[in-house]
């Protein structure tokens, strides 16, 4: 009897350890079922770090074999092929995916995780494109991920994955095209969900991600596609998990974007090269006519002179104004670290991201160097760039720039001028717009952005930076004004990263980091809107 009874309990604890393994350890969550109880936060986040930390050369080689498919938003073939990847990835651990689709675009990817009980979505965004690359450029081929034991002007030397230790080599740098921008934010979304089930830690709120396939190339059918998807992508908050951290490395959120709107301005001289010492001061030169236009749009210390330009710019409240004061200075740091001896006007670099910008991003007319002619060239190019701030709009924009160039006698054209305008009219200006988007910010006293405050001081304390505004453009707007939610900004990946350039890196404890904030993101964020409340 003895016996027998021995045996029952051995077979029965055999079941209860082969229903432990199908509940906690299967590769697919078991959604809904909640293991988080009462466990301190502190206990929590140790298991996940206990976790990335032993499992960092899984995590890495998968992250490898993600940045190994090329991924130039017109490289329709491996576009599609990362698409399949992170479809396969999202599946592998337990969410519903769907395409959205939409003709000449890149597929949207969506993925989703519902919550038994909870009532609360949040949507995590990111793009899985890169900028195009010059392989010649770089020090390695952008499309091998190369792991080093520290950056490579630092002298970093190769290390293999199975040799890679957090505590050995603390600043580690991978190197691959979108190792930073922005498959990083993807990967550590990504490895966090495998984090809370191999804690059995439940997610606290339904969770959707998009992944864009060419927000490189100015996310052109993202509004195509978040008007004809409303109905998949509801949520209470978008975070958006682009661009980078802070510059003292300190975690950072931005609760807004700048807009941008580009444009291409050409002005035109005689219609072939002539003799400098025959025709100057008599034919018209378009390199000083260019000079003139750009000088009188903005003056050297970055103050847009067009009429009206500022008016629509909204004043910042006071807790706005009180972020900015007790964000660390960081502009002696970045003229050393930029090798510059003064900035453009007064204000800090927090100031003057608040405030539109005109940004001169290239000039082209004739020749320099060895290649330059004694000759007066036929037509000068700028190619610019508007930084729009709350409440600018691109339209208005547009209308404030023409009617300047108008007022100073430039007839605009928005293509090549034939033979008959060019000797009508003395001054031609031709115009190429891009097609631009506005800027977007939420309030910081809103109580979802004081939830997610909440919830990412329980990772960082108080070397969480919150700032108003990020001074890059990230179509923000989509968000708040088609899916009609509030959106904002939390960057993972280091500064120094060499973002759209050659040699592109992410620094290996922002990706650990992203870890532990997606997972807290994840499990606590809705604790911190019950405490809001």
């Amino acid at each position: 009897m003895v016996r027998k009874f021995v045996s029952f309990i051995s077979l029965f604890s055999s079941f209860l350890s082969w229903l432990f393994s199908l509940l906690f350890l299967s590769s697919k969550p078991l959604i809904g079922f909640d293991f988080n109880g009462q466990t301190k936060f502190s206990d929590q986040l140790a298991k996940i770090r206990s976790f990335w930390q032993k499992n960092s050369q899984t995590i890495l080689e998968e992250y490898f074999s993600f940045l190994s498919i090329p991924n130039v938003s017109t490289d329709t073939d491996n576009i599609v092929k990362n698409a399949r990847w992170l479809i396969k990835a999202l599946e592998k651990r337990g969410l519903e995916t769907r395409l959205l689709n939409i003709a000449g675009a890149p597929p949207l990817i969506l993925g989703e995780l519902r919550t038994r009980g909870s009532k609360f979505t949040l949507g995590f965004y990111a793009h899985y494109d890169g900028q195009p690359v010059n392989a010649s450029r770089w020090a390695s081929d952008p499309w091998k991920p190369v792991l080093l034991d520290k950056p490579r002007e630092a002298g970093g030397m190769p290390l293999e994955i199975s040799a890679y230790d957090f505590s050995l080599y603390p600043e580690a740098r991978l190197y691959a095209r979108s190792a930073s921008d922005d498959k990083a934010p993807i990967m550590a979304m990504l490895a966090a969900l495998d984090a809370l089930y191999a804690c059995r830690i439940s997610p606290s709120v339904n969770l959707k991600f998009i992944f864009e396939g060419e927000e490189e190339r100015g996310s052109p059918h993202l509004s195509a596609l978040l008007k004809a998807n409303q109905e998949f992508l509801e949520a209470d908050l978008w975070i958006l998990c682009d661009g980078p951290v802070h510059q003292s490395r300190r975690p950072i959120i931005y609760f807004g974007a700048r807009g941008i709107v580009g444009l291409e301005l050409t002005v035109y001289g005689p219609a072939r090269p002539l003799h400098s010492g025959h025709y100057g001061n008599w034919a018209p030169n378009p390199a000083s006519l260019l000079a003139n236009i750009l000088a009188s749009l903005r003056d050297a210390e970055g103050n847009i002179l067009i009429e009206g330009f500022y008016r629509d710019v909204r004043p910042l409240t006071g807790e706005e104004k009180k972020a900015l004061e007790e964000a660390p200075a960081i502009d002696d740091d970045l003229k050393k670290e930029l090798k510059i001896a003064w900035s453009e006007g007064p204000g800090s670099i927090y100031e003057k991201i608040l405030l539109p910008a005109m940004n001169i991003r290239g000039l082209s007319s004739g020749n320099v160097g060895p290649s330059a002619q004694n000759a007066i060239p036929t037509e000068a190019r700028a190619s610019l760039d508007f930084r729009l701030v709350p409440d600018q709009r691109p339209e208005k924009v547009k209308s404030l720039i023409e009617a300047h160039l108008k007022k100073r006698g430039f007839y605009v054209v928005y293509s090549e001028p034939d033979e008959e305008t060019r000797l009508k009219f003395p001054r031609i200006v031709r115009l190429e717009w891009e097609e631009g988007y506005p800027p977007a910010r939420m309030p910081m006293n809103d109580p979802l952005a004081r939830a997610i405050k909440k919830t990412l001081e329980e990772v960082w304390g108080n070397q969480l930076i919150k700032l108003p505004i990020v001074g890059g453009s990230i179509p923000l707007y989509l968000f708040s004004e088609l899916l009609h939610t509030q959106a904002l900004i939390l960057p993972m990946v280091n500064h120094d990263n060499n973002q759209h350039g050659e040699n592109e890196n992410l620094r290996l404890r922002n990706l650990w980091d992203g870890i532990e904030i997606f997972s807290c993101l994840f499990s606590r964020f809705n604790v911190s809107v019950e405490k809001t409340r």
